[in-house]
């Protein structure tokens, strides 16, 4: 009976060890007497007990973090960046048997390629070009990893911390150019609003002389159609209408309170038909009398 037990775990045992089951994302390097016969996998992969022995790869992209490193720019400023590198296996036998501590060996190019790049450039640049160091670092992993059969697919730099007074200086330098944009909007917005009343007085003015110059024209006109209208009227009164007009005259002074009269020399030329119809009237009276 014991013996039976002991041929069931065996034999569970050896179809454990011969029969795998690779998931999509997973593949199987197999090594047999230790010469690798390849990769495996995905499905059930069998395996021949005690002659091979099989690495597990996983074929999903993963992140690798790289802590804090000091680096020094171009023009000598210190510098901290940290960052994360991207990356897949895309031949799992190279990754297997070309490498093996992927992390260890990806961490170590990742800090000394870093500092070679930032090494080529000047502090400015490094906080202002970091989609361009991206993609250097990238194209320099993916130079080392290649061998390794891992591919590099991004490196992204999450934070970089200049030196404090560097911090500070930057601080001042933003806060000025705040400022001198606040004040350079300030005056513009100063010039548009003197450009605009200017305008507005301009047009103003303009509207104003038209205006007068409408109303003197037609103040001319009225004054050009009552004289036209006094001549055609003056033109066709005779000098007893006139004289009429005058005795009118006259007959308001009378009734004035004044006790002087001031009369033009015209006057007595007009009165003159009078004078002429009276003498006539009375020669016409004595004949008949």
């Amino acid at each position: 009976m014991t013996y039976l037990v002991a041929a069931a775990v065996l034999g569970l045992w050896l179809l454990y060890s011969a029969v795998k089951i690779v998931r999509e994302y997973q593949r199987l390097v197999v090594f047999r007497f230790g010469r690798s016969v390849g990769q495996r996998g995905p499905g059930i992969v069998f395996l021949i007990p005690f002659v091979d022995r099989a690495v597990w790869v996983d074929l999903r992209e993963a992140f690798l973090e790289i802590p804090s490193q000091t680096c020094i720019t171009k023009d000598n400023a210190p510098i901290n960046i940290d960052f994360l590198i991207y990356w897949k296996v895309v031949e799992p036998e190279a990754s297997v048997i070309q490498v093996a501590d992927f992390a260890g060996a990806a961490r170590g190019i990742a800090t000394t390629t870093l500092r070679a790049v930032i090494g080529d450039i000047v502090l400015d640049d490094v906080l202002a070009r970091r989609e361009q160091i991206n993609h250097v670092l990238r194209a320099k992993l993916d130079e080392v990893t290649e061998r390794w059969g891992v591919k590099v697919t991004a490196v992204e730099i999450r934070e970089i911390l200049p030196p404090r007074e560097v911090q500070e200086a930057m601080t001042r330098q933003m806060s000025a150019e705040r400022n001198r944009r606040a004040v350079v909007t300030e005056a513009d917005g100063k010039r548009e609003a003197a450009i605009k009343v200017a305008e507005g007085e301009k047009q103003a003015a303009i509207l104003k002389a038209e205006g007068d110059r409408q109303a003197a024209i037609l103040r001319a006109e009225g004054f050009a159609l009552a004289l036209d209208k006094i001549f055609s009227v003056a033109r066709n009164v005779d000098s007893k209408t006139m004289t009429l007009q005058y005795l009118e005259a006259l007959k308001a002074l009378g009734e004035s309170p004044a006790t002087k009269f001031v009369f033009p020399m015209e006057f007595t030329r007009l009165l003159a038909p009078l004078g002429d119809l009276a003498q006539k009237a009375v020669e016409d009276k004595g004949p008949s009398g």
